[in-house]
């Protein structure tokens, strides 16, 4: 008789006693963290607390210090990845991608780029009929194939972000890195992107999220991990780690917190 051997998974990202050096500044301080696939999870800080660097370090935009005993940067388990390949299993939506706003290109565009790793299509790539079929599935899904052929430009803050999300999604990822997902949208795209989220999470696709903004950490989100100074401050359950104390240490300053429709605010 044959007996079944359970393989557990290799997290999604494990970082051990990981430091960035960038112009001179520790940016991440030997940072250690694991997210396993399948979690849904926040990572709050303030700004220059180091969230923006680990993006750039699962992007290869910025790499470990070298030379660090125990340093250690995987993604599923791979401590060298092919960045093509991972699209497939992580779609990123990170600040940077945000220069397509400036780009006169439509919406359709944006996501099939989406293909190419580009900023818009251009002579050299080829766009097959499963590639528009697929874009047309994303345009429905995200509920704006009405701005399928209208300029990037001429879209509101919100349509364009969900243009990127689209962009994201089209290699079928099942999870989602979200860089300060709601920066620059006014109240009401604030909260009609966080329904999106929420129907994206209901659907099976789950959410790493950074932000600064306690309000963009959906109530499907269960896990928060807070950076301070390039280090991790506080991790655990959202309950156990969002306390006015946390949070006061976390931000330098005395706040109060509500919780209010499994949503928390900040003052």
């Amino acid at each position: 008789m044959s007996t079944s051997v359970f393989v557990q998974p290799s997290p999604l990202l494990e970082l051990k006693n990981v430091t960035v050096v960038r112009n001179g500044n520790v940016a991440l301080d030997g940072l250690s963290l694991t997210i396993p696939e399948g979690e849904n999870v926040a990572i709050l800080g303030p700004n220059g607390s180091g969230k923006s660097t680990l993006i750039k370090l699962i992007t290869r935009e910025c790499y470990p210090a070298f030379g660090i005993p125990g340093s250690a940067l995987r993604i599923f388990g791979e401590t060298a990845w092919s960045v093509f390949e991972l699209r497939a299993r992580l779609g990123i939506v990170s600040q940077n991608l945000l220069k397509m706003l400036d780009e006169e290109i439509s919406g359709r565009e944006v996501i099939l780029s989406g293909f190419f790793s580009s900023v818009g299509i251009w002579q050299c790539h080829k766009v097959t009929p499963a590639m528009e079929q697929r874009t047309q599935e994303i345009l429905d899904r995200l509920e704006v194939a009405h701005l399928k052929d209208r300029l990037i430009t001429e879209m509101s803050s919100g349509e364009a972000h969900r243009m990127l999300i689209g962009r994201a999604l089209v290699h079928h990822p099942p999870t989602l890195l979200l860089d300060e997902p709601t920066n620059s949208l006014d109240p009401r795209a604030r909260r009609e992107l966080t329904a999106l989220l929420r129907k994206l999470i209901a659907e099976g696709t789950r959410i790493v999220m950074v932000t600064h903004h306690l309000h963009d950490i959906v109530p499907e989100i269960d896990r928060v991990i807070m950076l301070r100074q390039g280090q991790v401050f506080q991790d655990g359950r959202k309950h156990e780690v969002l306390t006015p104390a946390h949070l006061s240490a976390l931000f330098g300053m005395q706040v109060e917190m509500q919780l209010r429709d499994d949503f928390y605010h900040l003052w």
